[in-house]
């Protein structure tokens, strides 16, 4: 479901934000959308957490508009504003009823409740705030028709969720708090400016032979896995010439993205940190942007990262 989620819904949010939205429901308020008439015909038997539920509905399963509702109510708390989800989602063929994917038995997705996707598709925020935990959601997701530029045409497809849990999203920091460190001598040094921007000073310092990962300060919070995503704010360097090439800084937003989805030299230095921390990572170019770099950023690199928050 990791594809699905990251193919299947954010489409979706596109779809259903051209198409208008739904006006927000009074929260704690599950609300249906769409042509939910459609769903009627559809039957659940349940198989508790790790294995789909048994489903059945009237095929062809056709509709025009998204449409979403709650098939079946659970008996946990209700879902809340701001939480994020943990969902499992088994996915058919609205023609033919064949299971797309089964994430039921895998560890659950991770949905956020939040501004960002009630704006995207207040369709799907609304569905999910005010559900209760336990419950099952119908979502019918409509078809395509064949492109003039060959591409094929897609059925409708029918996706059953469960929720499983629900939670208070992990906060994240304005910027790094826990314990300061020294680090050894060598490395480039950090100051932070009057602003509170660290600024790098590669003078004097050698090109690394491995990765170097040191903790500035470090944090009290969450350990980063590999395949989280972080919140970050950044600036990094040019070893050879120490000229900045990037900064999150600069634009006064703080940078999200799937650790695993970065330079190694991230992935591999900020993986075992801590949220809370500032770490400096100076970066062999076999590990960052190879012989050929990518803009500014060629050769050895150095960062000062701050984690701010992981999901």
């Amino acid at each position: 479901m990791r594809r699905l989620l990251a193919i299947l819904l954010p489409g979706l949010l596109l779809l259903t934000a051209c198409g208008g939205g739904q006006p927000a429901a009074p929260e704690p308020t599950s609300q249906s959308a769409g042509e939910t008439a459609k769903l009627d015909s559809l039957k659940l038997t349940e198989n508790g957490d790790k294995k789909a539920p048994g489903v059945e509905f009237t095929k062809p399963l056709e509709v025009k508009d998204p449409t979403i509702k709650v098939v079946k109510d659970g008996d946990g708390e209700r879902v809340k504003a701001n939480q994020v989800a943990d969902i499992s989602i088994v996915a058919f063929n609205g023609k033919d009823g064949s299971t797309l994917e089964d994430t039921f038995p895998k560890d659950p997705e991770k949905l956020e409740l939040n501004d960002e996707l009630k704006a995207g598709s207040a369709v799907i925020y609304n569905a999910f705030v005010g559900a209760k935990v336990g419950s099952h959601l119908a979502l019918a997701v409509p078809g395509k028709a064949a492109s003039a530029e060959g591409g094929a045409a897609q059925p409708s497809q029918l996706l059953v969720i469960k929720i499983l849990a629900a939670k208070d999203a992990p906060k994240v920091l304005d910027k790094p708090e826990g314990d300061a460190v020294t680090p050894p001598a060598g490395l480039p040094t950090v100051k932070e400016n009057d602003k509170g921007v660290p600024e790098i000073s590669v003078k004097g310092v050698a090109a690394p032979k491995a990765l170097i990962s040191q903790d500035l300060i470090t944090g009290k919070g969450q350990a980063v896995k590999e395949s989280d995503t972080v919140t970050v704010n950044y600036v990094g360097v040019a070893l050879a010439s120490g000229k900045v090439f990037d900064s999150s800084f600069t634009s006064g937003k703080k940078a999200t993205f799937p650790l695993n989805g970065v330079i190694k030299g991230w992935t591999q230095g900020l993986a075992g940190k801590t949220v809370g921390s500032r770490v400096l990572l100076v970066i062999p170019k076999a590990l960052a942007y190879g012989d050929k770099g990518q803009g500014d950023a060629k050769g050895d690199l150095v960062f000062v990262v701050d984690i701010l928050g992981v999901k």
